[in-house]
């Protein structure tokens, strides 16, 4: 078994030896650099190559925020998942749309760290559909008509089956949930919603969650 590299990267020292001793003991889990600041992550993850960047939010000199959007602009960028110490907060969500794959929470339980960091590596988003709903909602406002229209004109340049697939992603459902409801193979979804992220110029699942979520699409969903 091929040990996922992660990278550590908080202001505080007292967090970064926390987490180090949480996650470092698991078998799977070779922590691979520690970085205090998100000025020194692009250099780093040259050196340290990892599979995934666990980043703080808040830093002095350049925050996680920018560094986040730094990362994922690049080719073979490393998965991120955002640490926050709020849950529905602009910050998280603005790292969301620059391509985090998630975000936990600062006294989440070590268990639920190491199972965040472990589907993200596998390629899966660590957010719940209720999660995404409250931080729609934290988001909305005088800008949500200008930001749905855009996002309506986006979504306009997929063909009908991957927009299917776009809103059943944004649905928080698995390639094999979403094969089973559309009636068709895992590969073709995969190939969707590879289309779709390549058509919309996004790099994970949840941009296009938030896409979705920005477009009006999954409003009334479950009633």
């Amino acid at each position: 078994m091929t040990a996922i590299r992660l990278l550590l990267v908080d202001d505080d020292p007292l967090v970064r030896a926390g987490l180090s001793l949480m996650l470092g003991g698991a078998e799977d889990i070779e922590i691979v650099g520690e970085a205090g600041d998100g000025a020194e992550v692009e250099a780093l993850v040259d050196r340290t190559l990892p599979d995934v960047v666990l980043m703080d939010i808040r830093m002095p000199a350049v925050d996680g925020l920018t560094a986040t959007q730094r990362l994922r602009a690049r080719p073979d960028a490393p998965q991120v998942v955002v640490l926050t110490t709020f849950h529905a907060d602009e910050q998280v969500l603005r790292a969301l749309r620059a391509g985090a794959a998630g975000f936990v929470l600062k006294d989440t339980p070590p268990a639920q760290i190491l199972d965040a960091v472990r589907r993200v590596a596998g390629g899966d988003p660590v957010l719940s559909p209720t999660v995404t709903r409250q931080l729609m909602a934290h988001a909305a406002g005088a800008a949500a008509d200008t930001r749905r229209s855009r996002a309506r004109e986006r979504l306009a340049a997929l063909a009908e089956r991957e927009r299917e697939v776009a809103v059943a992603v944004g649905r928080g459902l698995s390639n094999a949930e979403i094969a089973a409801e559309l009636f068709m193979s895992v590969a073709t979804v995969k190939a969707h919603v590879s289309r779709a992220l390549a058509k919309l110029g996004l790099n994970n699942r949840v941009q296009i969650a938030l896409l979705a979520y920005d477009a009006g699409l999954l409003e009334g969903d479950g009633h």
